[in-house]
């Protein structure tokens, strides 16, 4: 009974409302002793002193898992299922950061997409400290909006699933939800107003002191000594071109014969090489043929011995048989003795 859901409920994204919280998790908040007996008889009134009682955030931790009271407290609002307005004041509550935060996930669990934009948005210019309580028991140190970014952007959050948020610019799109705005936009237009302000006061007074500086006479020698210096470094980049064409004729043609006769040295040299690997590839062809003879040698005589050494046995226990036969090797001597004598006579031996 204490664990069923609130018959008043209605039901979240097609189900029951504990069923956001995977099965085994939320075994093991059944099985706590925090919600046995700090969560038993709860409903939204008295709900409320038991979220500010709180001091860390977090989902399950240890080696058996155990759930943090952050964690039983969400899955007892899903099963009373407070009202909306209830879970609107939790997020606008500035003295208790934990209260905050506890609104904020349900609302992120339970909520339209368009209100999970439109009041969890606004935690983000909360920076007050939280602590944190690992999967190993240990705590860390995070702040109010660095947990509304994860459950804004995470698929999972205190190892919960996190139901599908559309993306923000869809329903912009849509009409359902306003162009995000914020709380620093005032401050940046009033920094783009002076920046420009003082950027067109600051052409203004380079202007006037360009035009101050600037006379007809002045620029006028300015071209006049810009024209003369132009020609007479065309002059000079005309006359050490045609030097540099000069030489290079007069060295192509001395170099010319000493090209060739490196050219044929060259020549020579890759056709001795050529020659030189050649020669050792057939080398060692002849090598690896001999080896491949001498390896079937050696085969053919271990098959013959293997052969020989496997008919031995056989011919050394024929023999013997054939003697036992005869009877002639008989314990008895006077037996042995007889079985020789009705041997030579044709006879059966005697046993």
């Amino acid at each position: 009974m204490a664990n069923r859901t609130d018959p008043l409920a209605k039901n979240i994204r097609g189900t029951n409302p504990q069923n956001l919280v995977e099965k085994i998790v939320r075994t093991k908040i059944y099985q706590h002793t925090f919600w046995k007996e700090q969560c038993f008889g709860l409903t939204a009134e008295t709900l409320v002193d038991k979220a500010m009682e709180l001091d860390h955030v977090g989902g399950t931790f240890g080696g058996n898992r155990k759930p943090t009271p952050f964690l039983c407290l969400i899955l007892k609002m899903l099963q009373i299922q407070p009202e909306k307005d209830i879970v609107v004041e939790f997020i606008k509550n500035d003295d208790y950061k934990y209260v905050r935060i506890l609104g904020a996930f349900y609302l992120r669990l339970t909520g339209t997409d368009a209100d999970v934009y439109r009041y969890l948005e606004p935690l983000y210019n909360d920076y007050r400290k939280v602590r944190q309580k690992l999967s190993d028991g240990k705590f860390s140190l995070t702040h109010v909006d660095e947990v509304i970014e994860e459950l804004l952007t995470k698929d999972y959050s205190c190892d919960i699933a996190m139901p599908r948020l559309k993306k923000r610019w869809t329903l912009e799109q849509n009409g359902l939800l306003e162009a995000r705005k914020s709380v620093l936009e005032d401050d940046f237009e009033e920094e783009e107003e002076k920046e420009e302000i003082e950027g067109v006061a600051a052409d203004g007074s380079e202007d006037e002191k360009d035009y101050s500086r600037k006379s007809p006479e002045r620029e006028r020698d300015r071209d006049r000594d810009r024209r003369r210096d132009s020609h007479r470094h065309r002059d000079r980049d005309y006359d050490m071109d045609r030097d540099y064409e000069r030489d290079y004729d007069r060295e192509r043609g001395r170099g010319g014969r000493d090209r060739d006769r490196e050219r044929d040295y060259r020549d020579r040299d890759r056709e001795r090489e050529r020659g030189r690997d050649r020669e050792r590839d057939r080398r060692d062809r002849a090598r690896r043929r001999s080896r491949s003879r001498s390896r079937s040698r050696d085969r053919k005589r271990h098959e013959s011995d293997d052969v020989r050494d496997r008919e031995e046995p056989k011919r050394k226990k024929e023999k013997k048989e054939k003697i036992r036969e005869d009877g002639t090797n008989h314990p008895d001597p006077e037996i042995a003795e007889a079985n020789k004598l009705r041997l030579s006579l044709g006879l059966k031996p005697l046993k």
